[in-house]
């Protein structure tokens, strides 16, 4: 009987010594990710001056705007286009994210000098407080966070990834290789393009370039569509990455990223990231309408209230939302003008 007791002892010393080992493991671990996201080019000065519609209240979810610019010169704030614009909306419950692109050419008002314009301007006008400014009041959004990535973000992440693998469509080969051509000069590298189509491992470059492609049938809404998947696809080899690699992405990646996510949130977000599921996406404004006005080409909403009403129902599964008076009011306008 002692002996038992001896033995049960030394178990339980044994577990507890074990856990503490794995508790300050962890510890560690937190500490080291903590302080490499001082990679990250932290900069929340424009959050007092996001706006949002007074009705609109969303509960139970974290919306992220994800804006990835066409740059050039891998620029990171204002003064660049936003080539993509993607909400990340996170069910605080569930973990289940659903992605929304809103296409660049649609036609928005922008807070600043109350005029409509494409959305894609926002962000060249006046940075993310603009970007974001322009999402809640036109479609009745509570967006204050964001992440920024440009070129070569994308780029090194898919590389320290070992690539995606993605279906190349034959009316898409040609494009791919303009597009890793163009990619090339911007980054100073030499990547080859691709030789046929078909379902194949695209490196960062032929992979970037694909999300980039717009000449097909479907032009933006497409393009979009591309862009949706290329995140689909980094997000599950992410999950399932060891930590060498994410030690690597951390290193090569962050220093490309802009975000008003502070490391704490950021941690509290990298916590839960096996939890989280990509459960649906889809494209903004679900009713488009592309045509010329005044020499420039846009994309109108049909209807804007109606196509908020269906983008509510789509990422927070809230039947019969009533629109706020300010988007109703922006519909009506666009009404008129694209009549």
């Amino acid at each position: 009987m002692a002996k038992s007791k001896k033995k049960k002892s030394k178990s339980r010393l044994i577990f507890i010594v074990l856990s503490e080992l794995f508790v300050i493991l962890l510890l560690i671990v937190g500490f080291y990710i903590y302080k490499k996201m001082d990679k990250l080019q932290y900069d929340n000065s424009q959050d007092e001056n996001i706006q949002q519609n007074e009705e609109v209240e969303i509960g139970g979810y974290r919306n992220i705007a994800l804006f990835g610019v066409d740059s050039r010169k891998n620029a990171l704030e204002k003064s660049t286009h936003s080539d993509t614009i993607v909400i990340a909306s996170i069910n605080n419950e569930t973990k289940d994210v659903k992605l929304a692109s809103i296409y660049r050419d649609t036609y928005v008002k922008i807070p600043d000098d109350n005029e409509f314009d494409k959305m894609n301007a926002a962000y060249f006008r006046g940075g993310y407080s603009l970007a974001l400014s322009t999402l809640n009041k036109n479609f009745d959004l509570d967006v204050k966070e964001y992440v920024t990535v440009n070129f070569q973000a994308v780029v090194n992440a898919i590389d320290l990834l070992g690539g995606i693998t993605i279906d190349v469509q034959e009316n898409e080969v040609k494009y791919v290789n303009g597009y890793t051509r163009e990619l090339n000069r911007i980054n100073g590298t030499d990547v080859a393009g691709i030789k046929s189509a078909g379902t194949q491992v695209l490196n960062g470059t032929q992979a970037t370039a694909y999300a980039r492609i717009r000449y097909t049938a479907g032009g933006d809404y497409k393009r979009t569509e591309r862009q949706r998947i290329v995140i689909e696809k980094v997000f599950k080899k992410l999950k399932d990455a060891d930590l060498k690699t994410v030690n690597a992405f951390i290193n090569d990646v962050f220093p490309d990223i802009y975000t008003n996510l502070t490391k704490a949130e950021l941690l509290s977000l990298a916590k839960d990231i096996l939890s989280y599921n990509i459960v649906d996406q889809t494209g903004f404004p679900f009713e488009p309408d592309a045509h010329t006005y005044h020499k420039v080409s846009y994309v109108f909403p049909v209807d804007l209230a109606a196509n908020v009403i269906k983008l509510h129902e789509f990422l927070f599964d809230e039947a019969e939302y009533v629109p706020s008076s300010t988007v109703q009011d922006y519909s009506d306008e666009i009404e008129s003008i694209r009549k």
